[in-house]
């Protein structure tokens, strides 16, 4: 039975969307990931996607709200971002809370700043997720 994982950022055009497609792409086998954000921007950088191509991952994600996932159940929730952390909503607290802080590559726009979150998420939230049962986290 596969693990549900939220990542949740601000915007959910960049990070969260790049640990989505990550997860799913590596994980999926024992994880599902989906993604929101608390203010969500209503696309998915080009440069995220063009980052995770990159790395052979083809992501068709769209940019969401929270508040989808309102009734949703999961095992993890991870917030991607510091804003997201402060401003995740109390009814998300029912699975297990982490924080993993990453910069904002939009806020450069410089495809470098892209690939070293891509390549750090892929590296810290795999090694989170492959590491670790949920209740052991």
């Amino acid at each position: 039975m596969k693990r549900k994982a939220l990542f949740l950022c601000t915007g959910n055009s960049c990070r969260s969307q790049m640990a989505e497609a990550i997860v799913n792409a590596r994980l999926g086998e024992t994880w599902e990931a989906v993604s929101a954000g608390t203010k969500p921007a209503g696309y998915v950088h080009p440069k995220a996607l063009a980052a995770l191509a990159e790395i052979g991952i083809q992501h068709t994600g769209r940019s969401k709200g929270v508040d989808e996932f309102r009734d949703a159940a999961f095992d993890l929730v991870v917030t991607v971002c510091d804003s997201a952390a402060e401003e995740c909503p109390v009814w998300l607290g029912k699975g297990k809370r982490l924080h993993r802080g990453f910069s904002d590559p939009a806020r450069t726009d410089n495809m470098d700043d892209f690939r070293k979150v891509r390549d750090d998420i892929e590296r810290e939230i795999t090694d989170l997720l492959n590491s670790h049962t949920v209740e052991a986290l």
